[in-house]
């Protein structure tokens, strides 16, 4: 499999993970320690707690993607391990983070790392259990799990204007899309899902019966993956 990661928007971030989570409890530590000595001052302390308080959301927000080891990259890339040549795997080099292309069609690929028990019923996401951690990540405003059915709308759109670009004369394959889950001890119970969701170990399964299913030349996948190689951002 061809693997194009933008490296150098990993490294960065990844040091941004570092940077602002370090910076967020140092901040907060200053308002703990301006209402110790200084309890008077509730305006100072209030501003300290808040500015605290953003710096650790955006630190969460990069850790989550770019900070922790294995990243959703690698997770993916181990995933997939053995697919062959005729696959490419691009991360952080389109408009969407994970774009696969190869004989099972064009994927998005949107890997989420919550835990605890996930369902879909009655055209609802819910996110259950999870153990104290859970809640003490939630308490303090750690992402939740969203509306997967409107992430993976936004995406598909995102790709089919990225590859009209690429390839204006030429009418691409379907999209189709896979909410990945990267923690071993989630729950699923998502039969009903409008979109494909398992664990991120099950993905290459997947791929490959869409690939036995309706797979498309290689002649035709050649030319997508050389139109989209041409833009890709690095």
């Amino acid at each position: 499999m061809n693997i194009i990661s933008n490296e150098k928007l990993i490294r960065r971030n990844g040091k941004i993970a570092q940077y602002t989570g370090i910076a967020g409890l140092a901040v907060l530590a200053g308002g703990v320690f301006i209402l110790v000595t200084r309890p008077q001052s509730y305006g100072l302390v209030w501003v300290t707690v808040l500015v605290g308080f953003i710096l650790s959301q955006v630190g969460i927000y990069f850790t989550n993607r770019w900070g922790r080891r294995p990243r959703p990259d690698e997770h993916i890339n181990n995933a997939l391990k053995g697919l062959g040549d005729t696959y490419s795997i691009y991360h952080y080099t389109t408009p969407i983070s994970h774009l696969l292309i190869g004989p099972a069609g064009i994927w998005v690929l949107l890997p989420h790392y919550q835990r605890g028990s996930i369902t879909y019923e009655n055209g609802r996401w819910r996110q259950k259990g999870g153990g104290f951690l859970l809640g003490y990540m939630k308490m303090f405003g750690q992402e939740g799990l969203g509306r997967p059915d409107m992430e993976v709308g936004a995406e598909i759109d995102t790709v089919q204007k990225f590859l009209k670009k690429c390839m204006p004369e030429a009418e691409p394959p379907a999209i189709q899309a896979a909410l990945l889950f990267t923690d071993e001890r989630v729950e699923l119970n998502v039969d009903d899902a409008p979109t494909p969701t398992l664990k991120v170990k099950e993905l290459k399964e997947l791929i490959r019966k869409a690939a036995k299913g309706k797979p498309i030349s290689s002649a035709r996948v050649k030319e997508i993956q050389e139109a989209v190689n041409q833009k890709v951002k690095l």
